[in-house]
């Protein structure tokens, strides 16, 4: 089985441009984790819309993704019991790499469009929901895509990649 090479940024622009959804695009020093995303943001701007992604996966190899607003709390114990996966683990670099065709820092929704064979279960933050956008990596973590948050879920689901919803109640930490 021959496994086509990961997308590309422009090649993601394509798809966008013949898809009609606008976008804006956004080059920026690599970026690795939330508090680096904070860092190079203006006082201007706000936090909506921003992201984090955790790519996962159970003891029998299934995958999720999840993408969640970046300042949601989670308990991936808990997650994992409300999404029926038991337990979770944070999947390797080589795993990353053969099924969203993206290194660590570049995880997104748009990784999504690399997973040929359908095998990542994708879950959006409910509370993203609310955002007008989203700002997400377009396969690499130097360069951050503005896209509309009903666009994104509609570009993907459009090419097979549904969406579930995690619920604000999924997941939450104890309370101590």
């Amino acid at each position: 089985m021959i496994i086509p090479a990961p997308l590309t940024s422009e090649q993601l622009y394509d798809m966008l441009d013949q898809a009609g959804i606008n976008y804006r695009v956004l080059h920026h020093a690599p970026l690795m984790t939330v508090e680096d995303a904070r860092a190079i943001r203006g006082e201007h701007e706000t936090e909506q819309g921003q992201i984090k992604n955790l790519f996962l996966k159970n003891k029998k190899g299934k995958m999720w993704l999840l993408t969640l607003h970046e300042d949601r709390a989670i308990d991936l114990k808990q997650a994992a019991i409300d999404i029926g996966a038991k337990r979770f683990s944070f999947c390797s670099p080589d795993r990353l790499m053969t099924y969203l065709g993206v290194v660590p820092g570049a995880v997104s929704p748009f990784g999504l469009l690399n997973d040929h064979n359908r095998e990542v279960t994708f879950y959006i933050d409910e509370a993203l929901l609310t955002h007008e956008e989203v700002h997400a990596h377009p396969m690499d973590n130097r360069i951050t895509v503005s896209i509309g948050t009903r666009d994104l879920l509609q570009f993907l689901e459009e090419r097979g990649y549904p969406h579930a919803v995690l619920r604000r109640s999924a997941g939450v930490p104890e309370k101590v």
